[in-house]
């Protein structure tokens, strides 16, 4: 267990400065700037994305400290070996798939969790433990846009997630969580999960966004994570059939031609590389996929000439 009673040994180990660390703790709000992200829903998402030399701390924060924290089996994001496809793949072939949604998650956690399940008083000193809350938290929320953020919703979930896994277990349900995505599967009365998740969330300082709530029977599409898991867990056939398209044009017409009649805003290599990254996600989910291996093969071969 790491334990911290000296700044002196946190500022070898995060190979920082105790003057640079209290200098950041002292000018915490400058040390962060708004970003709006657009939803796919249309409205926008306000990130607090902090400094370059805050966000370096925060990273070794997260190497030295967070990461050596354990997190429950539920967990399925932001942890090693974690991924959408890992999180789909309990709950494939479900009668029911029940998705639940935790309502303004990151501005929901407050500076006390943190301070207090994150960095308690049994593992750091009263010094340390303000000092390390401070360089995470921002204002009145856990910054999304912080890389310590991850690790640190992951361990004040902890407690929720074995609490609900450990309870849906004796019922014979799937339990996982993804960020602020949970999703439960099995054959079971979804009132009756809802009204007890409603209960823990509520415990833990949450509360549930109902508009987000599904519920999908077999008859239908179930996906999780965007990944469809009726039979085996696949991409959606919609994405596949763009992609596919998008990459025949490509290599038909040229990527540069393809790219003019898009009206895409970059450069070849840039767009090259979107591609491969939605390649690299459907391979992810179904590695064997010949036609995808073939145009990634395609595609690398065209990176070379840059």
């Amino acid at each position: 267990m790491i334990v911290y009673r000296e700044l002196s040994s946190l500022s070898k180990d995060l190979g920082v400065s105790k003057s640079s660390l209290y200098k950041l703790s002292n000018s915490i709000n400058k040390n962060y700037h708004k970003v709006e992200i657009p939803k796919k829903n249309g409205g926008t998402r306000v990130l607090s994305v902090p400094s370059e030399n805050l966000k370096e701390v925060q990273r070794k924060i997260t190497k030295v400290i967070l990461s050596k924290e354990t997190v429950s089996i539920h967990t399925t994001a932001y942890r090693y070996g974690a991924s959408t496809a890992y999180n789909a793949s309990h709950h494939v072939n479900k009668d029911v798939v029940l998705k639940l949604d935790i309502l303004h998650f990151f501005d929901s956690i407050l500076y006390s969790d943190v301070k207090d399940k994150v960095f308690p008083a049994e593992k750091y000193s009263e010094q340390i433990r303000t000092l390390l809350a401070i360089l995470c938290y921002h204002k009145d929320s856990l910054p999304q846009g912080a890389p310590s953020s991850p690790a640190i919703t992951n361990i004040i979930m902890r407690d929720f997630d074995n609490t609900v896994g450990e309870w849906c277990r004796k019922k014979n349900i799937a339990y996982t969580r993804y960020c602020d995505d949970m999703t439960f599967s099995g054959n079971f009365d979804a009132k009756e999960v809802i009204g007890f998740i409603k209960i823990q969330l509520r415990e833990n300082g949450f509360l549930l966004n109902t508009a987000k709530t599904r519920v999908i029977r077999r008859n239908r599409s179930q996906t999780v994570t965007g990944i469809v898991v009726n039979e085996k867990i696949n991409i959606p056939a919609d994405y596949k059939r763009k992609l596919r398209q998008e990459l025949y044009y490509c290599k038909k017409f040229g990527v540069n031609s393809h790219m003019a009649r898009m009206d895409f805003d970059g450069n070849e290599m840039s767009y090259i590389n979107r591609l491969l990254g939605k390649i690299n996600y459907v391979l992810s989910v179904t590695p064997h996929d010949k036609q995808m291996l073939d145009y990634k093969k395609w595609l690398i071969n065209e990176l070379e000439y840059f």
